[in-house]
């Protein structure tokens, strides 16, 4: 059956392994795969998985080969470090392509490896931040493979703190608008959400368009994760230094809530 769900979330961070650091530290996460390939972009990575989801981080590499990236471009937009990229896997990219460029939605980049295709679309054609549709052979399973985690990402340890990736959150000035646009991208239904909307993915999590807070910026501002002990991360985050939110902890730029996991 057809399927579109939230695979992965990129964050941009200045400096790579401090945000690392803090995510280990403070939801347990643990690296499962470093991608060299990325070093053509002028970044460096790392991937942490959250059961067969997965946390990505970016950073600009040292010296001239970051500068003047994407990555880079999107840091000084930013103002900090913050969300980057929402990313989602299909069971078949062709009708995809087909869709979005019948909208009119421009490619930024073909990502393309044996077997695997990725279609990052032009964020000035999104808004709200770079969306990734792609396919792996093979990955309609959840264990199966997912080419961006790298080909082992099964035997990476998976945290026993942080369970789940539910959601992800936007924030615009007209989240209404953002929203309708993704939905047409996604072929997907919006659904209200408090003072915003929301759009239902296949794998139990949504993502939001909310307004914009005061003090707030624009674009991926929150994920929604389901930890096994919501003190025990935010006691963690205390230690470690990291602000603790009315919303949960701030991490990489952008606000993690924190929701208990079903027992």
């Amino acid at each position: 059956m057809p399927f579109l769900r939230l695979r992965q979330i990129c964050l941009v961070a200045h400096e790579l392994e401090p945000v690392v650091d803090d995510l280990r530290a403070v939801l347990g996460l643990q690296v499962c795969h470093r991608d060299p390939g990325v070093a053509r972009f002028g970044l460096h990575n790392a991937l942490m998985r959250i059961g067969s989801n997965f946390i990505e981080v970016v950073a600009p590499l040292a010296g001239p080969q970051g500068e003047g990236t994407a990555a880079t471009r999107h840091l000084q937009r930013l103002g900090g470090d913050g969300g980057y990229m929402v990313i989602l896997d299909c069971g078949d990219i062709a009708p995809w392509r087909a869709h979005v460029d019948a909208l009119g939605v421009r490619v930024a980049a073909l990502l393309q490896a044996p077997g695997y295709t990725g279609l990052q679309l032009h964020p000035r054609d999104t808004g709200g931040a770079l969306l990734e549709i792609n396919h792996t052979p093979g990955g309609e399973g959840l264990d199966g493979p997912y080419w961006p985690a790298g080909p082992h990402w099964q035997d990476g340890p998976a945290s026993r703190q942080t369970l789940a990736l539910t959601g992800a959150a936007f924030c615009a000035d007209d989240p209404a608008r953002l929203a309708g646009r993704w939905a047409q991208i996604l072929k997907r239904e919006l659904a209200p959400d408090g003072p915003g909307w929301q759009i239902a993915l296949d794998n139990a999590a949504a993502l939001h368009f909310l307004p914009m807070q005061d003090g707030g910026r624009a674009g991926l501002s929150r994920l929604d994760v389901q930890v096994a002990d919501v003190a025990q991360a935010l006691a963690n985050a205390r230690s470690c230094g990291c602000l603790v939110t009315a919303d949960g902890v701030a991490i990489g730029g952008v606000t993690w809530q924190l929701s208990q996991a079903p027992a």
